[in-house]
């Protein structure tokens, strides 16, 4: 089940304050070291995000505690017995979370100036082309639009690998075996990524 907050800059100081005190202390020492008032308040809300998924979803009232593994994938430690799966995401715009059965992997991301660096970096000659086929052939906007769909597209299939960026993202979704769906609006662009059934 995927969820989404794009509420998240309309909460006052004092929320976020009261919420940030009543995290378990794992999680409320990971938000406090967060430099960035922005950045906490993503951690903190896409944390109360997973649980409110956990409990709507599941039926999982305790609060979630994590593990990491080497690159840093956070998994859940303690979920009644089930084996479950999360991935969490922000941007300065919204935060989100996908919990599955299967592995999965999200990713969310807000329009922005894109250098012509990133698209190198990230994207093959295929891909490459059709973004600048885009900027030729329309307004900068699906120029930037196409990058991030097929940006956060990667970035949901590494998140549910576990493995993190890569030295290269051009060939993530080259031969892809798992199902993604992206979803946009005009203040963000978000993609996930599933495992198929067994």
């Amino acid at each position: 089940m995927i969820y989404i907050d794009d509420r998240i800059n309309e909460y006052p100081e004092s929320d976020i304050t009261r919420w940030t005190a009543e995290l378990p202390r794992q999680r409320r020492e990971r938000v406090k070291a967060i430099r960035h008032d922005a950045g906490r308040r993503q951690s903190l809300l896409s944390y109360r995000l997973l649980c409110r998924a956990l409990r709507e979803e599941y039926g999982i009232t305790e609060p979630p505690t994590f593990t990491y593994n080497e690159h840093g994938k956070p998994f859940l430690a303690e979920t009644d017995g089930r084996h479950l799966h999360f991935s969490l995401s922000h941007c300065r715009e919204a935060v989100c979370c996908v919990v599955s059965e299967q592995p999965c992997g999200i990713d969310i991301e807000c329009p922005r100036r894109i250098p012509d660096s990133v698209i190198r970096y990230a994207m093959n000659e295929e891909e490459q082309t059709l973004i600048d086929r885009a900027g030729r052939d329309g307004e900068e906007k699906e120029r930037m639009q196409l990058f991030l769909r097929l940006w956060t597209q990667k970035e949901a299939v590494l998140k549910l690998e576990g493995t993190g960026i890569r030295d290269t993202m051009k060939d993530v979704l080259v031969g892809c075996p798992y199902d993604i769906e992206t979803r946009e609006s005009d203040r963000w662009t978000m993609s996930i990524a599933l495992s198929k059934p067994e």
